[in-house]
C-alpha cells in the first residue's frame, strides 16, 4: 500500500515547478482542484507533496490538466507525474 502525503494548492504546485501560469490557466486548474484526496470518478484533481504527483479523478480531467500544463513543461524545474485514480 502506497502512502501519499500533502495537499498542494495550484499556487504551491506552480511555485514548486518554478513556472508562472497565466491567470486563465490558474483559474481553470483551481476550479477543478479538490481539497480532499478522494477524487475517484470525479472531474477533480489533487496534488500530493510526497510523492510529487497530481492525481485526476477521471481520464477527461487528466487530459485537460495535461493540456493546460504541457506548454509550461520546458520551464518546469522538476518532473510532475499526472496519474489517474481509477479505483
Amino acid at each position: 500500500m502506497a502512502i501519499y502525503l500533502g495537499n498542494l494548492t495550484t499556487s504551491e504546485m506552480e511555485s514548486r515547478l518554478g513556472i508562472s501560469l497565466t491567470t486563465e490557466d490558474r483559474e481553470k486548474l483551481e476550479s477543478i482542484r479538490s481539497n480532499t484526496a478522494k477524487v475517484t470518478n470525479t472531474d477533480k484533481w489533487h496534488c500530493f507533496d510526497i510523492p510529487f504527483v497530481l492525481v485526476c479523478g477521471n481520464y477527461d480531467t487528466a487530459v485537460l490538466v495535461h493540456s493546460i500544463l504541457e506548454p509550461y513543461s520546458g520551464d518546469m524545474n522538476q518532473k510532475l507525474e499526472i496519474a489517474l485514480d481509477s479505483k
